[in-house]
């Protein structure tokens, strides 16, 4: 007989290893619980969370580099803003510059959506390195698009000169990545940025994982580049809110304007995200995280991680295992497959890149310990020296 849901508890983080989920912060999940029956999808219903998403957005842009391109009513300060119009005259027409999605994969799909909609071809490409995360390939199913994939280099960031020959007359949005998903690298962003500049094309970056560490780590990738029109970032993740808690920027409000729907039967007249009803729980954590942890804790997080990634990778190279250089807190590195196997038997959570190479991701719940942990059952399990 299966025990009732009372008696169930979530899976324990101490052998999870390759998710970019974590435990939330203590903050963010105290303020998911007091906004799990408010719609942000609704704001003019719900106005508390429709002000919290805007703190929360807010927040974004800064960490993204927004902060003196987003704004309201001629200033810049960086207030964030949903892309709906209330239908109050006291407020009308709100410019759109972000909201609170469900994750990566949402902002994304939507980012592809603004840029479908704003093509001058009929037949819009997206291109995009095949280091892209899989929800373009959701979008190009779900939107109708072509979705144009062009190798990466070496070390498997985007190849220039190969995104540059696969742009054309019908090329209708250009992506780049700020930590893949399987390996953590970061794009060329700039020179992304002037190809796309130079074609006439807008630039998404997806920074799901990657955008709460870039700001310490010295690359550039956010909205202070020119030519970056849309970002996503996902406060879920690094940002340490509770789940589903995402987020999709956007330099120019017409980027958003291109989303919105009439929803006349609603106080609010259009909304511009996906998804109608919509997570209070998710708006108000992330908006609490980034209170918290912005930007010292950030900052603390990236420097412990970012050590703690180089302090793995040279124990798995001690045991002759081949590592992939870490870039941000990502390791992955070449495993057999039956130790693969075996370390999984033993309750380790991990996971393979698509070239086969065990991939372990350095959350917030990811300690010097558990990994020490995992090294011990390595040897145990007598892998390769």
């Amino acid at each position: 007989m299966q025990p009732s849901v009372a008696e169930r508890r979530p899976q324990s983080f101490d052998r999870v290893l390759s998710s970019m989920c974590t435990q939330p912060h203590p903050a963010a999940r105290r303020a998911a619980e007091r906004f799990l029956a408010a719609n942000p999808g609704d704001p003019a219903t719900y106005e508390t969370i429709a002000e919290l998403e805007r703190e929360a957005v807010a927040s974004l842009a800064e960490i993204t580099g927004l902060a003196d391109a987003v704004g309201v009513d001629g200033d810049t300060e960086a207030r964030g803003n949903i892309g709906v119009r209330e239908n109050t005259d006291s407020h009308g027409d709100i410019a759109a510059h972000g909201y609170v999605t469900s994750g990566g994969s949402e902002s994304n799909i939507q980012a592809v959506r603004s840029a479908r909609e704003r093509a001058e071809s009929d037949d819009p490409v997206v291109v995009a390195p095949e280091s892209a995360h899989f929800s373009f390939h959701k979008a190009a199913s779900v939107l109708g698009v072509e979705l144009r994939t062009v190798p990466t280099d070496d070390a498997g960031r985007a190849d220039v000169d190969a995104v540059a020959a696969a742009v054309d007359d019908d090329v209708a949005l250009v992506v780049a990545v700020a930590g893949s998903t399987e390996y953590g690298r970061v794009d060329p962003i700039p020179a992304m940025a002037d190809l796309a500049v130079d074609a006439g094309v807008p630039l998404h970056v997806d920074a799901a994982w990657g955008g709460f560490h870039l700001p310490f780590s010295g690359h550039d990738w956010g909205f202070d580049v020119d030519g970056v029109e849309t970002l996503t970032i996902d406060p879920h993740k690094v940002g340490r809110a509770a789940v589903p808690a995402g987020g999709l920027l956007a330099r120019d409000p017409t980027a958003l304007d291109a989303l919105a729907v009439d929803t006349p039967y609603l106080e609010t007249a259009s909304q511009a995200s996906l998804t109608g009803t919509r997570s209070g729980a998710g708006v108000a954590s992330a908006a609490a995280a980034m209170d918290e942890l912005w930007p010292d804790g950030y900052r603390a997080e990236y420097e412990r991680a970012s050590e703690l990634a180089a302090w793995f990778a040279e124990e798995l190279r001690s045991r002759e295992l081949d590592v992939v250089d870490p870039e941000l807190p990502l390791v992955a590195f070449d495993l057999p497959r039956a130790t693969f196997e075996a370390v999984r038997e033993r309750g380790w959570r991990i996971s393979r890149t698509g070239a086969g190479e065990a991939r372990v991701v350095v959350m917030p719940h990811v300690t010097r310990g558990s990994l020490s942990a995992f090294l011990d059952d390595l040897d145990d399990l007598d892998a390769p020296r």
